[in-house]
């Protein structure tokens, strides 16, 4: 999700040493290789598609066994008021750093993550769009995912954050971005034995059909990030040509979405429309990127967009 700065701390503070207590407790079984075999990275899973040992991001979430046996982190989650989706343990081995990326996919369109961490030092570093913090154990900070960002584990142990998927509450948007009172009245959840909270996770968001109006949305969004990678005669005509074709795209999905709904009807002419698309798309954004970025204009274009247009049958 795109943010109005890289970085934000929410004035709010844990318990630390039950957080840690708890994430040592969890078996070796718990963790697991990072989704992309990042050399370094790997995860605990607490919240996922069924509650099982899976790494997608759409589907009923749930909390795993391993945050059922975590009851201060359950409490640590509720106490922010929002709907969770995917949610995990993010483990970074001394030496080692996530690369420079920046999300692109559809599902961080909407969401943010935030970050809350357990086990780390002030040699980790988080860079975000040429900005770097250390994020200290027991704080909570989310960042705006679209720039370019990456880590650093310049420590001589594991690096371990609670890492949590929101789309967020509007009074989770304005405690994140909105003024701060000084940090010396900022309230740290503490445990509590007896509680039971009421943790909020979401639902397949997903209909069979994407909508008319979330299409032209993400279309237009892409659309106002659509850039030359080299500023040429010839990119320049490129870009003017994809920015027409997904205009054209937008108009003929309403078209379909009007014949057809959103219910499951009609799947081979959207399908049929997408595969359109994405032919006359693939030529025309050859140097093409986004503008704050600099990620594929076809990348995000297929990530963000075109394979989420259909929902696969069950």
């Amino acid at each position: 999700m795109r943010l109005s700065q890289p970085f934000f701390q929410l004035p709010v503070l844990f318990d630390v040493a039950r957080l840690q207590a708890e994430v040592a407790a969890l078996p070796a079984e718990a963790w697991v290789e990072h989704p992309d075999r990042v050399a370094g990275n790997s995860a605990a899973r607490l919240i996922s598609s069924g509650g099982g040992e899976a790494d997608a991001v759409h589907g009923r979430m749930l909390p795993t066994r391993w945050l059922e046996a975590m009851p201060y982190a359950q409490q640590v989650l509720a106490s922010f008021g929002v709907v969770w989706s995917r949610s995990r343990l993010m483990r970074l081995a001394p030496g080692s750093d996530v690369p420079e990326h920046a999300d692109i996919n559809y599902h961080w369109h909407t969401r943010v993550r935030l970050h809350i961490p357990v086990f780390t030092q002030a040699a980790v570093r988080f860079h975000c769009d040429g900005e770097a913090v250390h994020m200290a154990a027991g704080e909570a900070w989310i960042f705006d995912n679209w720039r370019r960002h990456h880590v650093e584990n310049r420590a001589d142990a594991d690096r371990i954050h609670l890492v949590a998927d929101t789309t967020g509450t509007a009074a989770f948007w304005r405690t994140a971005c909105g003024p701060k009172p000084p940090r010396a009245q900022w309230p740290t959840v503490g445990w509590q034995l007896e509680a039971r909270p009421d943790l909020l996770t979401e639902d397949d968001q997903r209909s069979p059909i994407m909508p008319a109006a979330e299409v032209q949305w993400l279309v237009d969004d892409l659309r106002s990030e659509l850039t030359p990678a080299v500023d040429t005669a010839e990119t320049k005509a490129r870009a003017m040509r994809l920015d027409k074709v997904l205009e054209s795209f937008v108009f003929d999905w309403r078209q379909l979405c009007a014949l057809h709904g959103t219910g499951g009807r009609g799947r081979e002419d959207f399908r049929r429309l997408e595969g359109t698309v994405r032919q006359i798309a693939c030529p025309l954004s050859e140097g093409l990127v986004m503008r704050t970025n600099a990620a594929s204009a076809l990348l995000v274009l297929e990530k963000r967009v075109l394979q989420h247009l259909v929902a696969d049958q069950a």
